[in-house]
This record gives structure tokens, sequence and C-alpha cells, in this order.
């Protein structure tokens, strides 16, 4: 029995080495992740970032193609109801190609002092946040994230404080900076928003 089943796996083996290379190469699956990610991915969305929710590492590469606007958020702010407006845009304009990145931090006031799954139960319980949400971190002075130390020297505007905005093209070019009192809302936001799904 064990020398006809090496005999098996050893008659397997000769005929895949057998086929043209081409023909192996077509015979193997691509990954999902191959499968997920696009040809190529613009610099500015190199980086990594660990999810609000889990700490579970996420590839900024996977939004390639899209319409992304980055907002640094916080849970204790008088612009925190922008939260709603944020979602609504996700919501509205997910399927189109928008997708919405929220970078809570505690550079202003110290309005983000809590633990990741307290801001994480406070944008889901309090405003139905569903739009990926990254952790905590610094997003200005020399300790900021480098996604943020990128927008900054793209618009040379660093954010000011809480709820700022950046708006990135599909091609992975910052088109926009929008500072706080810029609601979701506002027809400039949402104009530029339009053009740049439209491109």
């Amino acid at each position: 029995m064990i020398k006809t089943t090496a005999l098996l796996f050893a008659t397997v083996a000769a005929a895949g080495a057998a086929l043209p290379a081409a023909a192996q190469t077509a015979a193997t699956p691509a990954s999902p992740a191959a499968a997920r990610m696009p040809m190529s991915c613009p610099a500015i969305l190199k980086q990594n970032f660990k999810r609000l929710q889990d700490d579970a590492p996420q590839d900024l590469c996977q939004y390639a193609g899209k319409v992304v606007l980055v907002v640094n958020t916080a849970s204790y702010c008088g612009f925190t109801k922008q939260y709603e407006g944020l979602e609504k845009l996700y919501a509205k304009y997910g399927g189109r190609g928008l997708v919405v990145l929220g970078f809570p931090s505690n550079d202003f006031g110290k309005q983000e002092p809590g633990s990741a799954k307290e801001i994480a139960d406070f944008c889901f319980n309090t405003y139905g946040v569903k739009f990926p949400m990254f952790a905590k971190s610094a997003v200005t002075g020399p300790e900021a994230n480098p996604l943020h130390a990128s927008l900054t020297k793209a618009t040379g505007q660093a954010p000011k404080w809480n709820f700022t905005k950046y708006l990135i093209g599909r091609d992975g070019k910052v088109l926009e900076h929008f500072p706080s009192k810029v609601t979701p809302e506002d027809p400039v936001l949402v104009g530029k928003i339009e053009q740049a799904l439209a491109m």
C-alpha cells in the first residue's frame, strides 16, 4: 500500500513537471490578496496602519483607485457631530468609489483620551460609523503618522484641529485640504468629491 501511494505521488509530480510553464501558471489560482489588490499603488497610500477595532494591520493600497477622504477625528470635540455627515457621505458615494478614512488623534485639546475599544464603541454606537477607522495616532508635528506627514507636505497645510480633511484622487494625487469648519455637507466639499469621482 505504501509503495502504491508513493508511486501515485511520483506519477502526479512527474505529470505536473511535464506541463508547459504557461499551463502550470494558468493552473495555479491567484491568491485572494493578489486578486483583490489593484495593479499599482500610489506612493501616498503605501502605508500600513492598525485597524481601530482589533489592531489588525491594514495596507492602505487596498484603497488604490478610489477617491479617499482622510479625516483626523476626536470623540469630545465641538466638531464630533461631523461623524454623522461623514458616514452619510460614505454611504451615498461608497458605491461610486469614495472611501472615508478616520484617524483618531489626541493632538488637539486632548479630546480623544479613550482606548481603542472606547473610541470604536463610541463611533459605532453614537453615529453608526462604518467607514474604516484606524488606531489612534499623532497627525501633526514630528510624531505625525506617515500618511498625515505626507498630506501636510503635499498641501503645505498641517491639521490645525480635529476633523481636518484631505481629499485624494483616484490617481493618488492630493486634491484639496479642508479645515475643520468645512462640514461633510458643505457644497464645496461635496462638489470636489463628485468631481473626483467623475475622473
